[in-house]
C-alpha cells in the first residue's frame, strides 16, 4: 500500500515526482513531463485515475488515492561510479536494447557510461551519461517499452 502527503494543484517536490513516475509507468503521463510540479496535467491524470478506480474525483492525492496507487517506481538517478543491484538492472536493460555488451557486474564504469550515452543519443534525449527520469522512461521500442520496463 502506498502513502504520502496530500498533494494537489500547486504542490511541488519529490512526492509529486513519485506520483508522476507511477503514472508514467502506467502509460498515463508523458515521461518528459516529470518535473515535481503538480500542475493541471498531473491533476487531470489524477482525476482520470480516481474516476477509473471509483474514488472521489477531486484531483487531490490524499489517503484514498495513495492507497489505490500501485507501488512506487524504483528508478534512481545513476551515474558513473554507482554500484549495486540498480546498476545491474540498468545493464540488463541496456543489454536488451543492444547498447551494452559487457558483463553485468553492477559497476557503472566507463563501458556502462558509454552505453548510456549511446542509448540517449539514439533516443534523441540529452546525452549526459546520467540515468535520470528521461533516460529511464523515454520510449525504447514497441508496445511502450522503456529502459525501466526492460531492466
Amino acid at each position: 500500500m502506498n502513502s504520502g502527503p496530500t498533494l494537489q494543484l500547486g504542490s511541488t517536490g519529490p512526492d509529486v515526482k513519485r506520483v508522476q513516475r507511477i503514472f508514467v509507468v502506467r502509460q498515463e503521463y508523458p515521461y518528459d513531463e516529470i518535473d515535481g510540479i503538480f500542475g493541471p496535467l498531473t491533476q487531470s491524470v489524477v482525476e482520470q485515475f480516481q474516476s477509473a478506480n471509483g474514488l472521489t474525483v477531486d484531483g487531490i492525492v490524499g489517503p484514498q488515492t495513495w492507497a489505490a496507487l500501485p507501488p512506487d517506481v524504483d528508478a534512481p538517478e545513476l551515474a558513473q561510479g554507482a554500484t549495486g543491484p540498480e546498476v545491474s538492472r540498468l545493464q540488463k536493460g541496456l543489454t536488451t536494447v543492444g547498447t551494452y555488451t559487457a558483463a553485468i557486474d553492477g559497476d557503472f564504469g566507463p563501458l556502462t557510461a558509454a552505453a548510456v550515452r549511446e542509448y540517449q543519443q539514439q533516443r534523441g534525449i540529452t546525452v549526459d551519461g546520467i540515468v535520470g527520469d528521461q533516460t529511464w522512461f523515454v520510449p525504447a521500442g514497441a508496445a511502450g517499452a522503456t529502459l525501466y520496463s526492460l531492466s
